[in-house]
């Protein structure tokens, strides 16, 4: 493909994505594919000849598109909101145009100080104080990585560079939020801590982490002889959303001394909001936080953003320098290889340096606003309506929903449950996603795709209650 081919077919592309856009909310949430169905329509082996690009094309109408769940959709509710807002879609296209990698400053020096600026004005947007320094991963998953791996080295006064945890005297344990993400648990096992050495804290009636429970878990644990680590708190907990008590929490890590992480993967992103900062008082004390800017912001996918108070410590924790690596102007910039896993890093920055500048400060929030609003509409039909209820407090988008019909309980509730939520999915109506909450299931309704106004979250609960009705009708 010469540069004149890729043109013509770029722009059927950009022609392309566009009607996806345009027509999204006539098809279907979830399509009805099932298992094989797609792989099916694809060839065994790969083609000996070249085949015209126009033919690919066409397949995104023939095999992808229709096989897809649509998270860009207005009555997409499941899991969180991943806005792929298409000033970000076209970020995305000049960063892997270019093809440039940040393996160093001098490797691709707009990719390094782009990202340094959108990282700052985004450490502005949330009120986040200059002590802050960040930078632009894949996902919260290995924000929180990083961030356990800093405890570590930390706490072990930098045992990496002897013997490693074998060679401690003490097993290492860190404290997660009972609502945390799995990545927190996935993070600490891959950190080296251990299964034995996670430990859970347990929620209080309003879903956050309870302090004294925090408390006493590291002192049982210093009483057994262990070394507490890390806590990691968060902000936006995953199945509910919940908002962990931030400053009692970074009260009692510095108390220990422990390493603060804060989760804010989705929640981060309402920070931008002065009325929601409240949420996260306290962020000051801690010492590592990630927010996901694809999560609700409106950037696509993967842009998460790690934050740190030490960046010193990190540097020293993830630097490497490798001749072929170094430069004369090494000491006069930030080689953002330092700060994390990855050695070559895209150019991330340039999808949320397009959003930004092309919605505004203002735009993002009122986008924001819109959805928290159509969430606490939501919450007060369900809670107007006779045997519906909302389980969790609705602090952001989420709301937290079951239907508790008279004479069905214990895990016949739990069934019902997850059936009228596969009924609404499997309808192409809306997309849901079940969890469980104090032992028992429910339903989220996440709130915040770009396209969703009032009258889609009107559809959306008019399809719950048709399908409820139909899955207990189905119980009799």
């Amino acid at each position: 493909m010469n540069a004149e081919d890729f043109r013509r077919h770029g722009h059927a592309l950009v022609d392309w994505l566009a009607d996806y856009h345009e027509g999204i909310a006539a098809r279907p949430v979830q399509p009805p594919t099932r298992p094989g169905e797609v792989r099916a329509l694809l060839p065994a082996a790969p083609p000996q000849d070249p085949e015209p690009f126009e033919a690919c094309v066409a397949d995104l109408d023939r095999v992808v598109a229709p096989n897809l769940t649509h998270w860009q959709h207005p009555r997409f509710f499941g899991y969180f909101p991943a806005n792929a807002l298409l000033a970000g879609v076209l970020g995305d296209l000049v960063s892997t145009g270019l093809g440039t990698i940040g393996l160093s400053w001098q490797s691709a020096p707009a990719l390094t100080e782009v990202e340094e600026v959108v990282v700052d004005w985004l450490r502005q947007m949330v009120g986040l104080s200059d002590d802050w320094v960040g930078v632009i991963g894949d996902t919260a998953s290995t924000g929180t990585l990083v961030a356990l791996i800093s405890a570590r080295e930390r706490a072990t006064d930098y045992a990496f560079a002897r013997g490693g945890l074998q060679a401690e005297p003490a097993p290492l344990v860190v404290y997660a939020s009972a609502g945390s993400h799995s990545s927190v648990a996935k993070g600490a096992f891959l950190a080296g801590f251990g299964r034995e050495n996670l430990r859970m804290v347990p929620l209080g009636d309003d879903h956050g982490m309870q302090p004294a429970a925090l408390q006493a878990a590291i002192e049982r644990d210093l009483a057994d002889g262990l070394q507490p680590c890390a806590v990691a708190a968060c902000v936006g907990g995953t199945a509910t959303a919940s908002i962990d008590p931030v400053r009692a929490v970074a009260e009692v890590a510095r108390r220990y001394g422990l390493w603060l992480h804060v989760d804010a993967a989705m929640a981060g992103s309402a920070m931008i909001l002065p009325e929601c900062r409240w949420m996260w008082d306290g962020i000051e004390g801690a010492d590592s936080l990630v927010i996901n800017a694809h999560k609700w912001l409106g950037a696509p996918f993967d842009c998460s953003l790690y934050y740190v108070r030490d960046e010193q410590h990190l540097l020293r924790v993830m630097s490497t320098n490798p001749s072929f690596l170094q430069s004369s102007v090494d000491g006069q910039v930030r080689n953002l290889r330092d700060t994390g896993i990855p050695l070559g890093r895209r150019f991330r920055a340039l999808k949320l340096w397009f959003l930004i500048r092309e919605q505004g400060v203002s735009g993002l929030q009122a986008r924001l606003r819109r959805d928290i609003e159509n969430a606490r509409a939501l919450a007060a039909m369900v809670e107007a309506t006779p045997g519906w209820t909302v389980v969790a407090p609705v602090h952001l988008q989420t709301v937290c929903i079951r239907h508790e019909p008279a004479g069905v309980e214990g895990e016949a509730l739990d069934a019902y449950t997850r059936a009228w939520a596969e009924a609404v999915n499997r309808s192409g109506e809306g997309y849901l996603t079940p969890a469980a909450v104090d032992g028992r299931w429910m339903v989220r309704v996440s709130v915040g795709a770009p396209g969703t106004e009032r009258d889609d979250v009107d559809a959306i609960w008019a399809s719950i209650r048709r399908h409820a009705a139909a899955s207990f009708a189905a119980l009799r």
